[in-house]
């Protein structure tokens, strides 16, 4: 007979056990989760206090090393520094010297350019400062292309909880170690006594770059290529006046005690060709959008538009140029000058914006280039009618070279492309002119006769000598020069 087993006495201390040991789990990870937000606020005060792109407040304990990246260094010195004046727009703004700026306008300037930005973005900064309530002035440079917003992921890059004003989502400040590198080099460059640039040339490129013709030379065959890309994805201005009424519209009426003077960039005027030669959509648009804006600008008695795009004494002169658009700081001088005095010959009327628009687009179908960079003014006329071309250049010996395909056509000509042999070849019912690119020899009628420069392709067209041509078809041609206008007259032996 099996004795019966007593049962297992559970004492009250073991079935507690395991809820003490549940507890003290809740316990640490309260008191991890409580170091962690320890930490994280310590990190964030950390942050705060050493501020070193100075967004809470004005360095006074040591000297910052500003930041060259823009659009986050912008809303600390808009936030926390003293000015009456500030200056928005592209890299075009960016070699303007407030201090300069502050003699023709008068007050203290502060420069808040932001390279290749946009007009929403030049609308958060604007905002962030006129906020303040200390601005006065605003001189806004008002480039046609900064009306077409960034792509979608350009826009998320945009570190826009700089510029909203809500403390809680500033931790991407806070925790972000890129603050503490900008910290270390502020301190290694007091310590070596290096300081950085002064708010007076912070961002200010006019001596890092090399200004020049030849360099506007080059960057005027190569923009012809590019143009043709853009023309096919060019916006219309519906959407570029909703940017407009969405960005700066609104400014001009939260603050009408603010002067906003904005201007129109001048651009050199081999820009304005690449535009009107191979990019024509683009370049009408523009036209509808400086008359356009300079009627919603208006409307406004704070408002002034000036117009620096025609001013053939700075846009033909390619040495004050480091490319197609943008110009040396001694135009931004002379810009800051014109607004400071309000110069009739910039500033934009009911009376002479149509004249503006119409001496713009003068400039653009006449001015042509040489290797050299040298800008000239030429005009063409065949049997009395003045006749407009697309690609322009001056080689040889002050020779205009045209379009093959257009000389063709005013001509009353053929012309045959051989992509194989790379010849284009012009004819009428008496004769032939057969050029190879790159070759300085050209057949006319079956005889080798020299060229003084070698036909090349420029925005996909072949360019060939208009005088050179013209007289090997028949044509009677007299040329007339005066300075640097070259005028060509054909008519039909």
């Amino acid at each position: 007979m099996l004795t019966p087993q007593p049962k297992p006495v559970i004492s009250a201390k073991s079935t507690a056990q395991p809820r003490g040991l549940h507890t003290r789990s809740r316990q640490l990870m309260l008191l991890f989760l409580l170091f962690l937000a320890l930490t994280a606020a310590a990190a964030a005060l950390l942050t705060a206090f050493l501020d070193p792109l100075q967004f809470y407040h004005k360095s006074s304990w040591y000297t910052p090393l500003f930041s060259e990246e823009e659009r986050y260094q912008n809303p600390g010195l808009a936030k926390n520094y003293d000015y009456d004046n500030i200056i928005i727009g592209t890299s075009m703004t960016e070699n303007f010297l407030p201090a300069q700026v502050n003699q023709s306008i008068g007050g203290t300037t502060l420069k808040l350019s932001m390279e290749g930005s946009t007009v929403d973005e030049h609308y958060k900064i604007a905002r962030l400062a006129l906020e303040t309530g200390q601005v006065k002035q605003v001189i806004w440079g008002l480039d046609y292309f900064s009306l077409k917003l960034e792509t979608e992921s350009a826009s998320a890059d945009f570190p826009d909880y700089l510029y909203d004003n809500k403390l809680w989502n500033d931790y991407r400040y806070w925790f972000n170690s890129s603050v503490y590198r900008q910290f270390a080099l502020s301190i290694k460059s007091m310590l070596e006594g290096t300081a950085g640039k002064e708010l007076e040339l912070l961002n200010n490129w006019n001596e890092e770059v090399s200004f020049g013709k030849k360099n506007a030379a080059e960057a005027y065959l190569q923009a012809s290529d590019n143009e043709l890309y853009f023309g096919v994805n060019e916006e219309g201005t519906d959407q570029l006046k909703e940017h407009f009424n969405t960005y700066i519209l609104p400014l001009l009426e939260a603050y009408p005690d603010v002067k906003f003077h904005f201007y129109y960039p001048p651009y050199s005027v081999m820009r304005q060709v690449a535009w009107y030669n191979d990019n024509p959509v683009r370049f009408a648009n523009q036209l509808v959008m400086r008359k356009w804006m300079y009627g919603q600008f208006s409307r406004y008695s704070n408002v002034s538009l000036y117009d620096f795009q025609s001013a053939s004494g700075w846009t033909y002169n390619l040495d004050l140029y480091k490319d197609l658009s943008h110009h040396s700081g001694e135009v931004n001088s002379r810009i800051a000058e014109a607004i400071g005095i309000r110069d009739s010959d910039y500033l934009v009327t009911d009376d002479n914006i149509d004249r503006f628009n119409g001496l713009l687009e003068a400039q653009a179908g006449s001015a042509a280039i040489d290797t050299s960079g040298n800008v000239y003014t030429c005009s063409v006329i065949i049997d009395g009618h003045k006749l407009a071309f697309t690609a322009r250049l001056i080689q040889g010996n002050q020779e205009l070279w045209l379009s093959a395909k257009e000389i063709a056509a005013a001509l009353g000509a053929e012309v045959t492309w051989d992509p194989v042999s790379k010849t284009v070849s012009v004819s009428n019912q008496q004769h032939t002119v057969v050029f190879t690119l790159g070759s300085k020899a050209a057949l006319a009628d079956g005889i080798s006769l020299a060229l003084e420069a070698a036909p090349l392709l420029a925005g996909g067209k072949a360019l060939i000598p208009l005088s050179f041509t013209a007289e090997k078809l028949g044509w009677n041609l007299s040329y007339a020069k005066d300075g640097t206008a070259i005028h060509y007259i054909l008519t039909l032996n």
